[in-house]
C-alpha cells in the first residue's frame, strides 16, 4: 500500500492511496493543476484513479472536482449530502454522475474496501474514511471539531492514521482573525487542536500502528514543533519509538513530497 498527502490546510486537501492497481484520492482540494503536477511527481497519470473519495463540500476538499470529471471522467464518490452540496458549487458548468454511497456501509473500489464514518464539521454529512484490504487499514479523519466514540471506533486498529492537528488554541485566539471564525474553529463542528489530536491518539496507540500523518495544520495559527511535540510526547509516554510522524505542511511542492514521501507499509 502507498499513501501519500498531496496536500492538507485551507489551500486544498487532497491525498493518494494506492494497493495493487487501484488508486484513489481522497478529497479534490487542490486547483487542477496543482493535482496534476503532484501526481506527475509521483508518477501517477490521472487517467489511471480508480475514483475520488470525497469528505465534505468545501472548497478546500472540491474545488477541482468540476475538471476531474469533464476532462477525465474521474468516478466521483461521496454520501448523498455530500453530493447533493458540490452539485450546487458547480450547477452552472457541470453535472456530476455520482457513485453514492451511505455512510458507515462499507463498498470497495477496486482492491480497496471502503467505509465512511460521520463527523462533526460544519458541512453537509461530513465523513472520514477508513481504507482498508486483508492486511492494512488507513484511516483519515480532518475537519472535525469533537472525536466521537464513533470516530475513535473507527480509526481504532489501524496501520497509518491521518490525524488532523489544526491549531494551537492560544495562537488561534491571539491571532487576527475575527471572533466569529475563532468560535466556529473552537467549536464541536470546528477542527481539532494539536491537544484534542493527542488525546485520541492516545486512545489508538495500537500494536498495529506504525504512521501518524499531521494533517490540516493551520499555517498562522500553529506551528509544526508545536503539533509534533503534542503528539510526540503521547508515543514517548507510551514507549512507542516505532510510531513514525509524518508532515503534510510545506509551501514548497519538492518539500511536500519529501515530507511525506510514502509510508511504505
Amino acid at each position: 500500500m502507498e499513501i501519500c498527502v498531496l496536500g492538507s490546510g485551507s489551500s486544498g486537501n487532497c491525498t493518494y492511496v494506492s494497493f495493487g492497481d487501484t488508486r484513489v484520492l481522497i478529497d479534490a482540494g487542490l486547483n487542477y493543476s496543482e493535482t496534476c503536477k503532484r501526481l506527475a511527481v509521483l508518477g501517477v497519470p490521472l487517467d489511471s484513479i480508480s475514483g475520488i473519495l470525497f469528505t465534505h463540500n468545501h472548497a478546500d476538499h472540491c474545488q477541482s472536482a468540476g475538471p476531474l470529471w469533464r476532462r477525465h471522467a474521474t468516478p466521483l464518490f461521496a454520501n448523498e449530502g455530500t453530493a447533493i452540496s458540490i452539485d450546487k458549487k458547480f450547477e452552472k458548468n457541470t453535472v456530476f454522475k455520482w457513485n453514492s454511497f451511505d455512510t458507515c456501509s462499507p463498498f470497495s473500489i477496486g482492491q480497496l474496501q471502503v467505509e465512511a464514518f460521520s463527523v462533526q464539521h460544519d458541512a453537509a454529512d461530513t465523513v472520514g474514511f477508513v481504507l482498508s484490504t486483508d492486511c492494512f487499514r488507513v484511516g483519515i479523519a480532518t475537519d472535525l471539531g469533537i472525536v466521537t466514540p464513533m470516530v475513535e471506533c473507527k480509526l481504532s486498529d489501524c496501520d497509518v492514521l491521518i490525524l488532523e492537528t489544526n491549531h494551537d488554541p492560544e495562537m488561534l485566539v491571539q491571532s487576527k482573525r475575527p471572533k466569529k471564525n475563532i468560535d466556529r474553529i473552537l467549536g464541536p463542528r470546528g477542527h481539532l487542536s494539536n491537544e484534542n489530536a493527542a488525546d485520541i491518539l492516545a486512545r489508538l496507540l495500537c500494536p498495529r500502528l506504525s504512521t501518524v500523518f499531521l494533517a490540516h495544520r493551520s499555517s498562522d495559527c500553529n506551528t509544526l514543533v508545536l503539533a509534533e511535540r503534542a503528539l510526540s510526547s503521547v508515543i514517548q509516554k507510551a514507549g512507542r519509538d516505532d510510531i513514525r510522524l509524518l508532515h503534510t505542511y510545506s509551501d514548497d511542492l519538492s518539500q511536500r513530497i519529501k515530507i511525506t514521501a510514502w509510508a511504505d507499509i
